[in-house]
């Protein structure tokens, strides 16, 4: 399993998450950290990010790496937004940024920070058959964003974020009409364009970030501490019209006494709630949900989606080189050497929510793919024992001793007996040891099995599901792969004895 952190340095807020991710499944949230930093207040005041906002965003985000590091983390993306986007200093900031945070901090443009909301979005709460409008108000920025099927479509990024509102229009608490009245002129003037884009047909209008999450939290009732719960819950136009009167008739205290506000959104929610009522307005909307994923979401969704980290489970280029050295001067042949190494990366990556291992086994496993079959060069007799001597005593690079002999015992085992406390190469092994290596033999034998048909059925690895009862594979070949198929049924009682699963293997003609 991969996990992954992102870290998002917005105009109001820097937020970071940690999670953990297993191919087809929902990412496991390690760790969600948010702190109100306000970088756009001092830039959109005077240009430029002040000592005091830089000084306090460095400490959050040292904390923030202090945090992932310790979870062993396979990526790291940080992105900053619209503050550092506008402000003067902006050199000097991502280099202390980035030197807190110990990887480069990148400033994104708008419709990159609406893709990866928009993935964000989608990954969480899948919009398939729906065309919808995604709607998000940070500190420095708006992005509204149509998305159909899933599909992001279009996307503008206009300078309506909640602290430039507040920093530009709304200074007397209450603000006054006059204030009112130009904040709302503004944002019409900006939405110009973006309606006449965007167009006004979409099935349901949903809105992320924290001012979205405080309105929706007001309407509903949803107390600040219990957040979490608003996750896709509703509130209609008309009733945040309601709640954006009343929020522009109270002083900072009064806002502070709504319920879902919090302290510090209270010193921006009218200008954020204004925002999103005249965005809901001029869209024709008559109510939006709620969608607790955004930026932070979408990176990880991204990073899952590139394989970032997946390297770690693969031998780099030189062990690679060092491996097929070795495994062609045993006359192991390469071409079916690679074809057993492929399908055990496969079959490693999509069974990681039952074998839970660390990726630096994956490696581990596709070395043994290469050198199970070099026993015969010894003979064809008990060809699994001589492949464990040949490991264990040739010399070869790019190994620790430890990880040499693991690959020699996984060798030993790619066929007949499962390991035994009377088996010397099992014994050898440390105690931690032990458990990944009869997770892993299963994997090997299944990969070796389907590669031994000729070169010539060119059998593919399609899928591989994992079932309560069952592990099923599926497999696509120019013509019946009968061999493959055959051979793989032999290691279904070695899957039932170690995961509780038999294989059960289907063909598909390609």
């Amino acid at each position: 399993m991969l996990r992954y952190a992102a870290v998002d340095i917005g105009s109001n807020s820097t937020r970071m998450l940690a999670a953990e991710v297993v191919p087809g499944s929902t990412p496991r949230v390690l760790a969600s950290e948010r702190e109100v930093t306000r970088l756009g207040a001092s830039v959109f005041h005077d240009g430029r990010i002040s000592a005091a906002a830089m000084a306090g965003t460095l400490r959050v985000l040292a904390r923030m790496a202090e945090i992932y590091r310790g979870l062993n983390v396979a990526g790291v993306r940080a992105v900053a937004t619209s503050a550092v986007r506008d402000a003067s200093n902006q050199s000097e900031f991502i280099a202390r940024a980035s030197a807190a945070l110990g990887t480069p901090v990148e400033i994104i443009t708008g419709r990159e920070e609406a893709r990866l909301i928009h993935q964000g979005v989608i990954s969480r709460w899948p919009q398939n058959g729906r065309r919808v409008l995604i709607v998000d108000i940070g500190g420095g920025s708006a992005e509204i964003i149509s998305s159909e099927n899933g599909a992001l479509l279009d996307a503008v990024s206009k300078p309506l974020g909640a602290v430039r509102i507040q920093e530009m229009f709304l200074h007397h608490d209450p603000p006054a009409e006059r204030e009112l009245h130009q904040m709302a002129e503004f944002i019409d003037a900006k939405l110009e364009g973006a309606v006449a884009r965007l167009g006004l047909r979409f099935d349901r209008v949903i809105a992320t970030s924290a001012t979205a999450a405080a309105v929706v939290c007001a309407v509903n009732r949803v107390p600040r501490s219990r957040r979490e719960k608003a996750d896709r819950l509703r509130a209609s136009t008309a009733q945040i019209r309601k709640l954006y009167r009343k929020l522009a008739s109270l002083d900072l205290a009064g806002r502070r006494k709504v319920a879902g506000i919090g302290p510090r959104r209270a010193e921006i929610i009218v200008a954020g709630a204004g925002t999103l009522l005249r965005i809901l307005e001029r869209f024709h909307a008559a109510g939006l949900y709620y969608s607790a994923a955004g930026v932070r979401d979408g990176i990880i969704a991204d990073m899952v989606a590139r394989g970032v980290g997946g390297e770690l489970a693969r031998l780099n280029r030189e062990q690679r080189k060092e491996v097929e050295r070795i495994a062609a001067r045993f006359g192991a042949g390469l071409r079916h050497g690679r074809r057993v190494a492929s399908f055990t990366h496969f079959l490693f990556a999509r069974l990681q929510s039952l074998h839970q291992l660390p990726l630096n086994y994956g490696r581990l496993l596709e070395a043994a793919a290469y050198f199970s079959e070099t026993g015969h060069y010894i003979n064809d007799s008990a060809h699994h024992k001589h492949a464990h001597y040949i490991v264990s005593h040739v010399d070869f690079s790019g190994f620790t001793n430890r990880e040499r002999e693991f690959i020699a015992a996984l060798c030993r085992y790619h066929r007949k007996a499962m390991p035994s406390p009377a088996h010397p190469e099992f014994q050898s092994l440390h105690a931690e040891e032990r458990r990944p290596l009869l997770l892993l033999i299963p994997i090997l034998r299944l990969a070796g099995n389907l590669a031994r048909g000729p070169e010539e059925e060119n059998i593919e690895l399609v899928s591989c599901e994992i079932q309560p009862a069952r592990i099923l594979i599926r497999l696509r070949a120019r013509r019946e792969p009968d061999l493959a198929e055959w051979a793989a049924s032999r290691v279904s009682d070695v899957f039932d004895e170690v995961y509780g699963r038999a294989v059960d293997v289907s063909y598909e003609k390609s």
